[in-house]
């Protein structure tokens, strides 16, 4: 309940919380025969993290393990009135940094058009497909879309993204037509008796997966010839990738992509360089 509640973390981050926080309650009682965190201190903390990490883990999974041990630690001062919090001064292992792999505009394009939007399904489809581009969705964010929260004719989503917050994401034309074909002609044959406010259903009328989308984008993915591996995020990378390769700034995709920390939008800075070279090229007197 804290963790959802005052926290505002989604489901996923909670039971992987839970994962990490039984990983250290197990290794505190085998290894270190300590029953009561009370009795924890910091180097007991920082001996558990080093064991993880001899056990293969990567620096990614180590960290968050320490923020799971922290955020426990925490909940115990607020909640139980501990004055010491052996985890407060605990260094968290550096996140690696990978490069988000992108399509280019051309992949992109064969990518959506592979779709037949001959059926219901395929109107489906090609909407799923435009929208992911177009917006920058997380995939979980287009599962969960209602129809009360589109509105085609001001050319904006609202969704609900990581933490429970809520956004505005304007939706481009094509998304827009689209996603128009599929209500008109495609959703009303999807729907069954029992048939929720989402805006895309599967072919029994209730809500897309997100594990459906991967399949279907992994599809049509093959359909067009792609040879790379293609997954819906790979969409999001390649919305901001063409962004702020078009001129956009970074801030304005910081807020299209809803990410509470612009260093997170920052990695999109190391992925297309073309336009930095051309700035270069264009402006400086040796370039």
């Amino acid at each position: 309940m804290y963790l959802a509640t005052e926290r505002g973390l989604s489901t996923n981050y909670q039971l992987s919380v839970q994962r990490s926080l039984d990983a250290y309650s197990d290794w505190l009682g085998q290894v270190k025969k300590i029953s009561e965190f009370s009795a924890v201190d910091a180097q007991q903390i920082t001996d558990f993290l080093a064991y993880r990490k001899r056990s293969g883990l990567q620096a990614s999974s180590i960290r968050l393990d320490a923020v799971s041990i922290r955020i426990f630690y925490r909940f115990l001062v607020a909640r139980h009135g501990w004055k010491e919090n052996p985890a407060e001064k605990l260094t968290l292992p550096r996140p690696e940094k990978f490069l988000p792999g992108t399509l280019n505009l051309d992949d992109v394009r064969r990518l959506i058009e592979s779709v037949d939007s001959g059926s219901p399904a395929g109107l489906r489809d090609r909407a799923i497909l435009e929208l992911l581009y177009s917006s920058g969705l997380r995939v979980s964010e287009l599962c969960s879309a209602r129809l009360e929260n589109l509105d085609l004719d001001s050319g904006f989503i609202r969704v609900t993204g990581k933490g429970a917050k809520t956004r505005l994401v304007p939706v481009g034309g094509p998304a827009r037509s689209a996603i128009a074909r599929y209500l008109n002609a495609g959703r009303p044959s999807l729907v069954a008796a029992k048939t929720g406010a989402e805006v895309f259903l599967s072919v029994r009328g209730k809500k897309l997966t997100s594990q459906r989308i991967w399949q279907l984008i992994k599809q049509y993915a093959a359909r067009a010839g792609i040879s790379s591996n293609v997954y819906p995020h790979l969409m999001r990378h390649s919305f901001a990738t063409h962004l702020l390769g078009g001129g956009a700034d970074l801030r304005v995709i910081q807020e299209l992509l809803g990410h509470a920390d612009i260093a997170t939008t920052q990695i999109y800075t190391h992925v297309d360089k073309s336009g930095l070279k051309a700035v270069i090229k264009r402006f400086h007197p040796r370039g």
